[in-house]
């Protein structure tokens, strides 16, 4: 039998359906969520979260008139089921699909790509100055998680949006959680707010009492609202929004659709940016994902009645290897710390939290900020280790430049997520690590070949006293080659098979790939040398040297895009020597973003299988 979900075939369908459907509308959402991503996989319990809100906005805004920022943006399912792409969730974050985020080239109805925190009231702000430039006077909402507003560009964003003449509206979901609990003065300042349950009721029990005051009351009460202490200074002190000459509005439950139908009308009549806080809670609706938030996340096909996965977990993840590894070290030397970026679990330090609480620290999702927090431990004499994603490492670009360094001060990148990761797509793919690292002078740049390798970078890079990121791909950690221990030595590559003609100089996750390629190649007959890279950063200048010598094909193998990496190092170092009697293969990812899909599939459209690099060197001979 059809329900509310399959009348909504387009955008604003919702504004056919009648208030006291609502509800019934939001469990089929939630259901239909539920269901289908148990078989697919994404994010779930940050969309459960945001069914009402979501409702509420597209019952408010016209589509694609209007213009809906989401900050991040993997919260936008409800979004997507409302303007009209039910049927394509079969295909979620399967390549050639519809995407977990919001993809302008998907509709016109998402009004900007996003994948990192904390962007949205800059974009939003953007549009809205476009916006007065064009005499238009669309809709403009931005969308920001509690979360997010632990990230420095939100804030300023506020700074400039309270220098606004004209309406924009900022919704600010507050369930008190990012991907794992939130941290910080933002979030102790929000959990006053939200705790403070009374406020809602006190304020106007305030108001009620003093009208009620002979011949004075109303007077006080005109008095107090016309003032810059408002009513709302008689509950909750510093009121930071208002102070920065925004208009607050909250909080509200963000699963009331009354009180967010009335926030919203009266927010729109403002000519002046508004910020509604909304009070919601993670997970809704599905009691596994509320009790346990963080797991929800962002999942695998799961069964969606028992919570359990669809196929079990690989044990020892390269996350895993590397948090178990720190945690050992750390226990030989009390200078180590750990730094994340709002994610503990993600990268492998939840065990190091747990034993060396006051050496762990979160510095909520601000990778700038940690990065150069980094560097003031280190000046200090501590051994940081920043554990974050590559992807996320991108935003602090500068500050591994500037504050670490220039300084030449020993901070540890542990650059997780490194390479292709699959199915969040062009926002997360971990593809332009070496090329932004590589360019920095005074960084070691590391990638090992195996999990045991890994654990020896890692002690090695915590020896060093300069700044060093070692850099390894998400999934199962590859435990081949282990009779090839090699010890680490600075700019020093290993050479697994030495033979002649093709010499393959692999980097880190392809070195098994490279592996694959020289059985391939040897069944043709081609003798083949195998080299583990191991540093890109300084390069084994020697190595190539020599290669050369007694090689006709040099194939350079990373999963890096090839603009600025390690094939285009090789490639100058050639043209440096004067070395002419080889032929150069770079295989790396294209220089292009590559979207969202399983990862065997990427590599195979990105030319990265042993079976496509031995053509490859065959069609060449």
């Amino acid at each position: 039998m059809p329900g509310l979900l399959d009348s909504i075939t387009k955008e604003n369908d919702i504004k056919n359906i009648e208030p006291e459907q609502y509800k019934q509308l939001a469990d089929e959402i939630r259901h239909f969520l539920v269901s289908r991503v148990s078989r697919t996989g994404g994010h779930l319990a940050s969309n459960l979260g945001v069914v009402e809100l979501t409702m509420a906005l597209h019952i408010y805004m016209t589509f694609p008139e209007d213009k809906l920022i989401w900050d991040v943006g993997h919260q936008a399912y409800t979004h997507k089921l409302l303007t009209g792409r039910k049927e394509e969730f079969k295909t979620l974050r399967q390549y050639g699909g519809m995407s977990g985020f919001p993809k302008r080239r998907e509709s016109e109805c998402d009004a900007f790509d996003t994948g990192h925190s904390s962007t949205s009231i800059s974009a939003a702000l953007g549009m809205a100055a476009a916006r007065d430039l064009e005499g238009n006077n669309n809709k403009i909402i931005a969308v920001i998680g509690d979360g997010a507003l632990s990230g420095g560009m939100a804030y300023e964003a506020l700074n400039n949006a309270a220098r606004l003449r004209s309406n924009l509206i900022i919704i600010l979901n507050d369930n008190n959680m990012s991907i794992s609990e939130n941290v910080g003065g933002m979030a102790n300042y929000l959990g006053k707010i939200r705790t403070n349950s009374r406020y809602q009721g006190l304020k106007d029990d305030v108001e009620t009492a003093l009208r009620k005051v002979p011949g004075l009351g109303n007077k006080i009460v005109d008095k107090i609202r016309r003032s810059k202490d408002s009513i709302k200074r008689l509950v909750i002190p510093g009121m930071l929004f208002e102070d920065m000459g925004l208009t607050y509005i909250g909080p509200i439950d963000g699963h009331n659709m009354d009180q967010l139908n009335t926030a919203l009308k009266s927010a729109g009549k403002m000519k002046e940016a508004v910020i509604i806080h909304v009070i919601t809670k993670k997970g809704k609706g599905y009691k596994r994902a509320e009790k346990h938030p963080s797991d929800f996340h962002g999942v695998d096909p799961f069964f969606a009645n028992s919570g359990a996965p669809r196929v079990e977990k690989k044990a020892n993840g390269y996350t895993d290897v590397f948090g178990k590894k720190l945690v050992e070290l750390a226990k030989e030397d009390d200078k180590i710390v750990a730094i994340t970026a709002a994610m503990p679990s993600g990268t492998g330090l939840t065990e190091f939290r747990g034993k060396y609480p006051n050496r762990f620290f979160d510095v909520g999702i601000a990778e700038e900020h940690g990065v150069t927090f980094a560097a003031g431990l280190a000046s200090e004499g501590c051994k940081p280790v920043v554990a974050v994603y590559s992807t996320f490492l991108q935003r602090a670009y500068d500050q591994i430049l500037h504050d670490v360094c220039i300084n030449r001060l020993p901070v540890v990148f542990a650059v997780d997520r490194a390479g292709l990761v699959g199915s969040d797509g062009e926002t997360h793919q971990g593809v332009f690590d070496l090329s932004y690292l590589g360019s920095i002078p005074n960084l070691v740049v590391m990638a090992p070949k195996n999990s045991q390798e890994l654990e020896a970078m890692l002690a090695y890079a915590l020896s060093l006293e300069e700044p060093a990121a070692i850099r390894y791909p998400r999934g199962e950690a590859y435990e081949g080659l282990e009779e090839f221990n090699t010890p680490v030595v600075k700019g020093k590559s290993e050479i697994l098979y030495k033979e002649s003609r093709v010499a393959l100089l692999a980097v880190g996750s392809m070195v098994k790939t490279g592996i694959e390629t020289r059985e391939l190649l040897k069944e043709k007959g081609y003798p083949v040398t195998l080299v583990n890279v191991r540093f890109v950063r300084p390069f084994d200048e020697e190595m190539l040297i020599n290669i050369c010598s007694d090689h006709d094909i040099i194939v350079t193998m990373e999963e890096n895009v090839s603009n600025g990496g390690f094939g285009q190092m090789v490639s100058s170092c050639l043209v440096k020597f004067g070395i002419k009697n080889v032929r150069m293969i770079p295989v790396a990812v294209p220089d292009a973003f590559i979207e969202h899909g399983n990862v065997d599939q990427l590599k195979e459209i990105t030319g990265l299988t042993p079976e496509q690099i031995a053509e490859r060197i065959i069609t060449v001979r």
